[in-house]
């Protein structure tokens, strides 16, 4: 099973769980979402109204946790664990996975020095390890581990949550993507169009080929059907074979001795 597919499931499960509790019994569920091994999207728990309506409340701190993990990084989470609720160490871990999903967003090749930084591992040891158990295995992404560059080159890299300051940049490229994908269908359209052109030209081209030459093989025809005809006539007119035969019949005269 693929990780989207585990995801989701996963969705699915805590979506409904959202949706049918209410107040306090939601921070158990955000904890829960949060802290489980398999689930990196939460966007969509988000946008549940039971969800949503526990801003301003005694609770509310437990929406912002949830915020975090749909578009936050660790460094961040430090930055403001103050007044957010303490987090248990699969909670820690998956944080540091989705900080790794982050800077992939915008850079395929992660230099070891900023991943040690952004993750708080202290040698290049532990940040392989880190990398290959509990990224790579996971499959949220795929890589190669360079130790003579010291960093890593992503090769994939699942996707987070949108955030709301991406929408804005997001329809743009989609809007321009969509720009250039028309552009090219019409230079592509002009390419057949051109194509089927030329494949007439050739089918006319050819006809006429084909037409001259029958015109030739009927003329050359022609010629030595007249050629043959007037061989005929030549051996069939008289005087011909039979005046010679005629000349063989008749009478040779004699010669009388000269006296």
């Amino acid at each position: 099973m693929d990780i989207e597919q585990k995801q989701a499931e996963h969705i699915e499960y805590f979506v409904k769980q959202a949706s049918d509790n209410k107040g306090s019994a939601l921070s158990s569920i955000i904890v829960e979402a949060t802290s489980h091994p398999s689930l990196f999207a939460f966007s969509e728990i988000l946008s549940v109204p039971n969800v949503l309506e526990l801003a301003g409340t005694e609770n509310s701190a437990f929406l912002d946790l949830l915020r975090m993990f749909a578009h936050g990084t660790w460094s961040e989470y430090k930055s403001n664990a103050s007044r957010l609720p303490q987090i248990v160490p699969d909670q820690v871990l998956k944080l540091k996975q989705l900080t790794v999903l982050t800077l992939a967003e915008t850079d395929k090749v992660l230099p070891y020095d900023t991943l040690m930084q952004e993750l708080d591992v202290q040698n290049v040891r532990e940040l392989e390890d880190f990398l290959i158990n509990d990224c790579m295995y996971v499959g949220i992404v795929r890589g190669k581990l360079d130790q003579l560059r010291r960093c890593f080159e992503v090769q994939f890299a699942a996707g987070r949550d949108l955030r709301p300051a991406q929408l804005g940049s997001m329809i743009q490229t989609l809007a321009s993507w969509l720009l250039t994908s028309e552009d090219l269908l019409v230079s592509i359209q002009d390419k057949i169009k051109w194509a089927d052109s030329m494949s007439e030209i050739d089918k006319k081209h050819k006809k006429e080929v084909d037409e001259r030459v029958e015109e030739v093989k009927k003329t050359l025809s022609l010629k030595a059907d007249i050629d043959f005809r007037g061989h005929e006539e030549i051996y069939s007119e008289h005087g011909g074979v039979m005046d010679f035969e005629e000349d063989r019949s008749r009478p040779k005269r004699r010669r009388h001795p000269v006296g």
